[in-house]
């Protein structure tokens, strides 16, 4: 029989402990604590994540059951519902926020070179969200419907390894497009998100920083055709074109060219992207030089001045 280390102990010698008692220490989260730390704490919670835990009762009978192996497990405290639930309570949780903040620097660093479906040197993150459904009697703070509760997590993926570098958790009724208020832009970075976060306002923000964005346009979106280049149609391209807004109060918001590129993929649907970033398939020089293309080939509908997407 196998005397080594458990699994669940060797997985959590890679995490930086030194960090973390720091940071108990910072926020004093073992302060008056006698039996159950915030060591205790952490290491059943990360147990209950690993092995898919759905309560705190179910945490308490799984490690119950093997209660002579705690020890090897790292938990020192003894382990109770009501301890998890004073702990997970009372305790601050800035301690386990920058916890959690180190282990992503770690996880980037060991990912930093790994290849992405496009050739891109740069960092490129997601952004999305997902609304959890709450029952209102139980979570009354986090009112969505009349009769549902809900909150909202807000997250900015780095698809190097599909790490989260950001997360935001909101009540449900907070539109998507505010989450970009929150974000530090990354210079060079690239930030792909849906419709949802189409403020152009917001978007300069970005584009001011440094930053490229992608996202999609909506149905009533409406614009200047400033020129186009060819684009190969086998790929599912349709067109790709420098475009300026034309509608009085998106172009104050956003007073610079945009690139807009229509797709129509692999079903039949076709997609409308906006972004700031014109270097990639960047444009040939005799185009950039010349009056804007009006080649019928160009973009599906012909050259027209105005049109929608």
């Amino acid at each position: 029989m196998y005397g080594g280390k458990l699994v669940f102990a060797q997985v959590m010698e890679f995490a930086p402990w030194h960090a973390f008692r720091r940071l108990v220490d910072k926020y004093r989260g073992d302060f008056n604590v006698r039996r159950f730390s915030c060591l205790d704490q952490l290491l059943c919670m990360a147990f209950a994540q690993l092995t898919y835990r759905e309560s705190l009762r179910d945490i308490e009978a799984c490690l119950r059951a093997q209660s002579s192996k705690l020890y090897h497990l790292g938990i020192r405290g003894n382990v109770s519902r009501s301890a998890l639930a004073d702990a997970n309570e009372g305790r601050d949780w800035r301690i386990h926020f920058e916890f959690a903040q180190a282990l992503i620097r770690i996880a980037r660093r060991l990912y930093a070179s790994e290849a992405l479906a496009i050739d891109l040197d740069d960092t490129v993150y997601a952004l999305d969200s997902t609304t959890i459904d709450l029952c209102l009697s139980l979570f009354p703070w986090a009112p969505f419907r009349t009769t549902k509760a809900a909150i909202k997590l807000h997250t900015l993926l780095d698809l190097r390894g599909a790490i989260p570098t950001f997360i935001h958790i909101s009540d449900g009724k907070l539109h998507d497009v505010n989450v970009l208020d929150l974000l530090i832009p990354e210079p060079g970075a690239f930030y792909v998100m849906d419709r949802g976060y189409l403020d152009f306002e917001r978007l300069h923000a970005l584009h001011q920083a440094g930053s490229f964005f992608v996202t999609r346009a909506k149905s009533n979106f409406k614009c200047r055709r400033i020129l186009s280049q060819p684009v190969d149609r086998s790929t599912g391209l349709i067109c790709d074109q420098i475009i300026e807004l034309i509608v009085f109060y998106s172009q104050r918001a956003y007073p610079e060219r945009l690139r807009r590129i229509r797709y129509r993929d692999e079903e039949g649907r076709t997609l409308v992207f906006l972004t700031n970033n014109m270097m990639l398939l960047r444009l040939p020089a005799s185009l950039s030089k010349v009056a804007p293309a009006r080649s019928p080939a160009a973009c599906r509908g012909g050259p027209k001045k105005y049109y929608g997407s």
